[in-house]
């Protein structure tokens, strides 16, 4: 499975675009939706989902852009499922005091679920902490997006709507148990392995 990532998109968030031969699927639409397509284009690809790694709105920028261009759905797990249509719950009036809301997602997935993009697998994995549904996505056991759950150097924060610093330390302290050469790509930053990033976060 390849990666590419089409920052800058909102606010300083990645934007991911995932391609397994000629499927894709976007992860964190940041990015506007003409520059997803024109990307997903120029890799002739056909895009299947949205897939998002928690309901925060400099995550879901464009999602239902997309949605209405492709007919493609945008999916959350579902302890996040309430937060894109809600300005209260998704962040943006607390910084902005202004509504900004999405369409629901139309689907949900919870803990374990496995996702298919072409032959390859994208496991779900639920790291709580940042939200209440806040996942890390594991790409064919070779790749990890972690969104706002775990940075180069830093967590989320957890003082927003759904966020639980005790939750944030047991999320991380579940991710140790995978490959610490996994390479890691964030929901703001740059990659780097799982193993450095978890050194300088926990104990």
């Amino acid at each position: 499975m390849r990666i590419k990532n089409l920052y800058p998109g909102s606010w300083g968030s990645n934007c991911f675009l995932l391609i397994s031969g000629t499927h894709a699927a976007i992860v964190d639409p940041s990015a506007c939706a003409e520059r997803i397509l024109d990307e997903v284009k120029a890799e002739g690809a056909q895009l299947e989902a949205i897939l998002l790694t928690h309901g925060h709105f400099d995550h879901t920028v464009s999602m239902d852009n997309l949605r209405e261009k492709t007919g493609i759905p945008a999916m959350i797990h579902e302890k996040d499922a309430e937060l894109p249509s809600d300005s209260r719950k998704n962040g943006f009036y607390t910084f902005f005091q202004m509504e900004r809301a999405h369409r629901a997602p139309d689907r949900t997935f919870a803990d374990g679920d496995v996702l298919m993009l072409g032959d390859e697998e994208i496991r779900v994995i639920h790291t709580p902490g940042h939200t209440e549904g806040s996942v890390c996505f594991l790409c064919n056991r070779e790749l990890l997006l972690t969104g706002d759950t775990l940075f180069d150097g830093n967590v989320g924060r957890t003082d927003l709507y759904g966020g639980d610093e005790v939750k944030l330390y047991a999320s991380l302290k579940r991710l140790r148990g995978l490959d610490k050469d996994l390479t890691i790509y964030p929901g703001h930053g740059a990659p780097s392995t799982l193993g450095l990033a978890l050194d300088l976060v926990i104990d």
